[in-house]
């Protein structure tokens, strides 16, 4: 906030400056009109005079706009040529390349450091035998299951076991 207050005082000051040199250039440059007590033969001359300034300088806008407009398109041109260029050249695919902990450090750190980086001394042991207990039940052919469920008996069989407070 202190970084956009400070800009928007400088860009009003920049403003303000702009301004005030604009004012001095105008109060340089133009003079002031006397157009009281003159006849009208003078009034005709004076605006004779100012309709001849207003056509040298609508001449030299146009020149300067035409000059502008020509830089503009050869600019355009020079970008596109540029471009053309550029194009003309295949880049290379890039490969990844694979790289250790311990030469990444030695890259950044410099060969100075030796620092060794064992990743596999952090990571915690599983015992085999308590993954084999969390195994469920092996699941027998599902055909056999169905067959013996099958009529009254089974239907029993699947009420008397849910029961049960032993069945599962």
């Amino acid at each position: 906030s202190l970084m956009l207050a400070k800009a928007k005082e400088e860009w009003d000051q920049e403003q303000v400056d702009k301004q005030s040199e604009k004012e001095r250039y105008l109060s340089e440059r133009i003079t002031p009109l006397h157009t009281s007590g003159l006849s009208l033969s003078q009034l005709q001359d004076l605006c004779r005079e100012l309709h001849e300034k207003v056509e040298i300088v609508d001449e030299e806008r146009y020149d300067i706009e035409a000059k502008c407009n020509h830089n503009t398109r050869e600019i355009k041109d020079l970008k596109i040529k540029v471009l053309d260029l550029r194009g003309k050249f295949k880049r290379p695919p890039l490969r990844r390349v694979r790289v250790s902990a311990d030469a990444m450090l030695r890259a950044l750190l410099g060969s100075k450091h030796k620092v060794s980086m064992d990743l596999r001394a952090n990571l915690k042991s599983v015992k085999k035998e308590d993954t084999e207990k969390e195994r469920p039940v092996e699941v027998g052919d599902w055909r056999k299951n169905v067959e013996a469920m099958s009529g009254m008996e089974g239907r029993k069989k699947m009420f008397d076991a849910a029961k049960s407070p032993t069945g599962q």
